[in-house]
């Protein structure tokens, strides 16, 4: 089967590998129908996640349908379309059953990081029972492909503010986890959503989509000023941090007002500065991760009653064969997500 696959050196290769076969009686082997780029794939390139394993095959957002299972396997059938969990996780240990996922004791981020992941015609998805989920009948291979990833990512940050009726929560960042946060605060109960992205087509995303109700363009305007302005003088009851860029952390804290929660999603390639002095007497919480993608069945339940939709940020489509061209594409702003389709030879 063709595969991508990243060298230590920082460039990547479309390979011929085997197709995976099953190692445990937990594991089941997805065709992979369609997959996406994740900023997270980029990081693993430039050298940003230590745990990363060159010669590993890319990729961890995708949805497929079902060619085996292990013998431990009851709740999904070969057929089954699935949308796969970025995370692997035994559903068992201690940090599971709290719904700490991303902290498995026996997983974690493993897709497209330690062992091979779905930026090839096959993936071997270990914990098959608690990391492939069932699409209904009338929810797409389209419709479905952000579940396991990103649209749990933004799920996850704006579930982690706690959102109240009244709240006004700010998102930093239009990109596509940040669109997704947005949708899911609306979801939640949220006032007022205000994006915030120094990216003019975006926020114009953002405004047609009307998962927010005010834009900020830190660019053409000052943000705590106007952050200000929108919240009687207080700040965000709570921010969602998805840009991960030079200054976005900091931005986080200065915009929320007193006692409010700042959920960090981005993966930053620098370390960030909490400058306690500065904050003291704020009395702010933050929350961090690696999502807890834990919210599958319910987010695609949602999808399947037309109450959220992802179709929007699928910008470009493109042949496996052109994979390689696909993760230049990405790197542009332009594009929000890809879908990549994988065919028979």
């Amino acid at each position: 089967m063709k595969a991508l696959i990243w060298h230590k050196n920082g460039k990547t290769e479309v390979v011929r590998k085997e197709i995976p076969k099953i190692q445990d009686s937990r594991d089941a082997i997805v065709k992979v129908k369609l997959s996406s780029i994740c900023t997270s794939d980029l990081h693993i390139i430039h050298g940003s996640v230590p745990r990363a394993i060159p010669e590993t095959v890319l990729g961890h957002e995708f949805v497929g349908e079902v060619v085996q299972l292990g013998d431990a396997i009851k709740n999904i059938k070969i057929g089954d379309r699935v949308a796969v969990n970025c995370e692997t996780f035994c559903g068992e240990c201690f940090f599971c059953k709290k719904g700490f996922i991303n902290n498995c004791e026996k997983g974690g981020w493993e897709l497209g990081c330690t062992i091979d992941g779905c930026h090839a015609e096959y993936v071997r998805v270990p914990f098959a029972d608690t990391g492939l989920t069932k699409l209904p009948k009338n929810v797409s291979y389209e419709n479905a492909l952000f579940v396991g990833d990103i649209l749990s990512s933004g799920y996850f940050g704006a579930k982690m503010c706690e959102i109240q009726e009244e709240d006004s929560i700010a998102i930093i960042g239009a990109g596509p986890v940040g669109l997704c946060a947005m949708m899911c605060a609306k979801y939640l109960g949220a006032k007022n959503v205000i994006a915030i992205d120094i990216n003019e087509n975006r926020l114009n995303i953002a405004k047609k989509e009307k998962l927010a109700n005010y834009f900020i363009n830190p660019n053409k305007t000052d943000v705590e000023t106007e952050i200000k302005k929108l919240t009687n003088n207080h700040g965000a009851d709570g921010v969602i941090e998805c840009a991960g860029g030079i200054n976005t952390f900091e931005m986080s804290w200065k915009i929320a007002r007193a006692n409010a929660i700042v959920a960090i999603v981005a993966m930053y390639e620098q370390n960030q500065t909490l400058p306690l002095p500065q904050m003291y007497g704020k009395n702010l919480t933050f929350k961090t991760g690696g999502v807890d993608a834990v919210h599958c069945k319910e987010l695609l339940d949602l999808i399947s009653q037309d109450k959220i939709s992802t179709d929007f940020l699928i910008t470009h489509r493109i042949h496996m064969d052109n994979i390689e061209q696909g993760y230049r594409i990405f790197k542009n702003k332009d594009c929000l997500k890809i879908a990549i389709g994988f065919y028979e030879d």
